[in-house]
């Protein structure tokens, strides 16, 4: 064997050895983020240098469609895409936010009136068809275009958000929210056929009680009691905001029994919202751990995530969130990966992220 082929190989076997099985194992597109502004050419440059493999983008149907007569508005997708795109990063997108001519409420998911049921499966169709395998999109930069890009289609659809949540939908109901699984699954594979439907990102515990909210287990307990509704879906979303990665641990846990209760078992689950804030106000919110306990939490939830992601079918973690944002959700200021302002200013949870992901 040739000295430089002997070379590469005893490298490449070290490179083996000095990697974690567990790091090995996990599938293209794991490391997410689950940003709350938008984001700039230098961000996706950070996101890509450091292991980050996919973007969770919300996809308002409000914003896209203002009129029942409108053409959509899909300028906004279409610069995430593209650089996301340039920097081979994924985008999950999260169809969801009634416009109000539709429903009146952007809360409320379209599933009374014909208008309203019409409107969305038009636009689910309209979203699949034009970044899905093939789509318009990909057409407009192909080969030859004057912005040509690499081919990323989305293959998964993520569907509402914290559905079992009063913040995100009036009212909280499993039954209407099958219903709209029963519209939605249609209008995705008509363009599609083989796109992966995800469920909203289920809030683990909410605390609030029935009418406001639902537990995550409960919600999807009643869920999946609804007549036909597995057909309507791939795969499960949780977000198990929690104190400690203990308590994190018996959401994930709790809603994996769930599935398999309901004879659910080879279904993915994916973690679309997953984060601490380094402000520290555990007794307002509990998940407000401080500077260290934030990159302490991020640690110890990778690591377990991680080493059980095959006996959970785990297919997605996003982190939430990117940035911090002042004066936005209890702990929305703090829950970045860096401070808010322009310039990159990393806490370590960063450091921490990046011995995982990068």
């Amino acid at each position: 064997m040739p000295r430089f082929k002997l070379a590469a190989c005893l490298s490449l076997f070290i490179v083996c050895l000095l990697v974690p099985a567990s790091a090995q194992a996990v599938p293209r597109g794991f490391f997410g983020i689950a940003p709350q502004t938008p984001l700039r050419d230098k961000d996706f440059a950070r996101m890509a240098a450091g292991g980050v493999e996919t973007i969770r983008v919300p996809v308002s149907w409000a914003a896209t469609q203002r009129s029942p007569r409108s053409d959509y508005d899909w300028g906004g997708l279409d610069a995430a895409m593209t650089d996301a795109a340039q920097r081979g990063i994924g985008i999950l997108p999260v169809l969801g936010t009634s416009p109000s001519w539709a429903t009146g409420n952007w809360r409320r998911m379209p599933v009374d009136g014909g208008r309203a049921r019409r409107g969305w499966a038009e636009f689910v169709r309209a979203a699949v068809g034009r970044y899905g395998p093939g789509g318009e999109f990909w057409a407009e930069h192909g080969p030859g275009t004057e912005e040509p890009l690499p081919p990323m289609p989305i293959r998964a659809w993520q569907i509402w958000n914290e559905e079992n949540f009063f913040y995100f939908v009036k009212p909280v109901s499993p039954g209407r929210f099958a219903r709209l699984l029963a519209i939605t699954r249609p209008a995705i594979r008509r363009a599609d056929p083989r796109a992966e439907i995800v469920l909203g990102g289920l809030f683990g515990a909410p605390k609030q009680g029935m009418p406001r909210a639902l537990d995550a287990v409960d919600f999807l307990d009643q869920l999946y009691r609804e007549r036909g509704v597995k057909a309507n879906f791939d795969a499960v979303a949780l977000h198990p905001y929690a104190a400690d990665v203990a308590e994190l641990r018996r959401q994930v846990e709790a809603v994996r029994a769930t599935m398999a209760r309901h004879g659910d078992r080879r279904s993915a689950l994916y973690i679309t919202e997953m984060g601490w804030g380094s402000a520290y106000n555990p007794r307002t919110v509990a998940f407000e751990v401080g500077l260290r306990g934030q990159a302490r939490e991020l640690r110890a939830a990778y690591r377990y995530l991680i080493a059980n992601r095959g006996r959970l079918r785990l297919r997605q973690v996003d982190w939430f969130t990117w940035k911090d944002v002042p004066g936005a959700c209890s702990f929305c200021d703090s829950s970045g990966l860096f401070r808010a302002g322009a310039k990159f200013r990393p806490k370590p949870a960063w450091r921490a992220f990046l011995s995982f992901a990068r």
